[in-house]
């Protein structure tokens, strides 16, 4: 392995996953509702390690070249992103609590990973990151340095979901008060509804 490879994949993947976005957003929920957390933290890094790996293989030039797949993602991922902004703004107007007990009974295992997999997956510009910008990014090293590179990247993403994750639970004194998740809900519903609108405003390059 290529220490300085590796170092910047780790440095270059870590910017463009620490990122405020819709993704870190319901990381941070699961992580403070301790529901599922494990599965949420697996869900986002094997995708974000699958999609580095295709684009340091050379799948970048073909997500370059389907721009219609692309804008198909823009429009179903606004979607999904105003709907989830929807729910967070009813639960704000509810005054509902992240903590009790019914929401656990409402959020399956298979309900939260089909939800992950959409925040991770409808996002058109996670493509453009990690397969078209890494996998470009990768080119300046040869040979086992592109995969150094990668694995570098794979590992800032796994160092932060971890930490998003399982670090949330820091955060529960304050989240205790129902108050505190009526602002959190707030701000997700502003953040989820400011994302469709810039998936909607900024055409796929």
């Amino acid at each position: 392995m290529l220490p300085s490879a590796y170092f910047a994949g780790l440095g270059t993947g870590a910017g463009l996953i620490v990122a405020i976005g819709a993704q870190n957003a319901f990381v941070l929920r699961q992580g403070l509702q301790r529901l599922h957390v494990g599965a949420v933290v697996l869900v986002c890094v094997l995708a974000d390690v699958v999609l580095i790996a295709l684009g340091v293989a050379g799948m970048g030039l073909a997500v370059k070249q389907q721009p219609g797949l692309l804008q198909l993602l823009r429009f179903v991922g606004a979607a999904f992103l105003a709907a989830y902004g929807l729910l967070a703004a009813r639960r704000a107007w509810r005054g509902e609590s992240g903590l009790r007990p019914a929401d656990a009974a409402a959020n399956g295992r298979g309900r939260t990973v089909l939800a992950c997999l959409g925040f991770t997956l409808l996002n058109p510009h996670v493509y453009l990151d990690t397969v078209v910008l890494l996998g470009s990014l990768s080119t300046h090293y040869d040979g086992g340095g592109r995969w150094s590179f990668a694995a570098g990247a794979g590992t800032g993403s796994l160092l932060w979901f971890t930490a998003l994750g399982y670090g949330a639970r820091l955060l529960l004194p304050v989240f205790r008060s129902p108050a505190a998740w009526r602002v959190f809900d707030v701000l997700v519903a502003i953040l989820m509804w400011g994302l469709a609108v810039v998936l909607l405003s900024q055409p796929m390059a």
